[in-house]
């Protein structure tokens, strides 16, 4: 049996189970202490594996222009904006709004890469939007904080815009290395506005806190981007893009059973429809 089969599933409960894990080290972590920390060591640790592995360390001078903006929108941005979304709302919803990333990719695509809207690409955007609508409704009864929805759209533009312009702007070399690299440029921009935000680190963190850390950084970050770059050697960037369907139904499944989110009817609705939005926008016929 091909072991490759394994890895999608893998990727889904590492990176599904990762929305509760980060919002369990909030509880005692300071959000821009957690990410200098998480990115930093995962950052480290990718880089260790692909010098274990003979792989060369090396970034050519042409790619660094491209590393760096790609990942500070891809990564930085994304992994910042996501920290304060769990902070500003439930998991489950913050899970949700950030999976409409392939949506904002097909504006992003549309306005600066020329390409064309199709029905299906249409048909996502206004389920999708309506989608985020549903889920962003409470706001007018004061039932949920608008910075909940803002953070986690932030994440999803940001993800977006970062593969449009790698779209534009080929990023070569060795991709486990890159990914390297780029963790440890948001883990210093997260030490940035740690030091300006006067963030202190706890002297001493509970078991399951430490727990949920070291599975962040570990199993999150480094397994899974690991994972990651696996499957792409052997399947095609669309079929790999299949695993991050089953990531937000881990996720909230994941944070009701570990951090006690309870989502309504409406989050229900939202979900379907930001579900249902994305399968279009990534799977949909008549492609540019």
């Amino acid at each position: 049996m091909d072991p490759i089969r394994f890895i999608p599933p893998a990727l889904a409960i590492l990176w599904g189970l990762n929305w509760p894990a980060v919002k369990i080290g909030l509880s005692e972590v300071p959000p821009f202490a957690l990410r200098m920390g998480g990115m930093g060591a995962g950052g480290l640790i990718l880089l260790a594996v692909a010098l274990a592995g003979g792989r060369s360390l090396r970034i050519a001078r042409r790619d660094w222009g491209p590393l760096v903006v790609g990942g500070f929108l891809s990564i930085t941005v994304f992994n910042l904006a996501v920290v304060f979304a769990q902070l500003n709302t439930t998991t489950s919803r913050a899970a949700i709004l950030t999976f409409t990333t392939p949506l904002w990719a097909i504006v992003l695509a549309y306005c600066v890469l020329g390409e064309r809207l199709d029905r299906a690409r249409i048909a996502a955007l206004v389920i999708g939007l309506a989608g985020i609508g549903v889920l962003a409704s409470p706001i007018f009864t004061g039932a949920i904080n608008p910075l909940g929805v803002l953070f986690p759209v932030v994440a999803a533009v940001s993800w977006a815009a970062g593969s449009v312009y790698l779209k534009c702007q080929p990023l070569g070399g060795d991709r486990m290395v890159a990914i390297g690299y780029q963790l440890l440029l948001a883990a210093g921009i997260a030490a940035i506005g740690f030091a300006a935000s006067g963030e202190v680190l706890p002297t001493r963190l509970s078991p399951g806190t430490a727990l949920a850390i070291a599975y962040h950084v570990i199993g999150a970050t480094a397994l899974a981007y690991l994972l990651w770059f696996t499957l792409l050697d052997r399947l095609t960037v669309g079929a790999a893009a299949m695993t991050t369907f089953a990531i937000p139904v881990v996720g909230v499944a994941s944070a009701m059973v570990l951090v006690g989110d309870r989502p309504g009817l409406l989050d229900y609705v939202g979900f379907a429809a930001v579900i249902t939005a994305a399968g279009l926008a990534t799977f949909g016929t008549n492609r540019a």
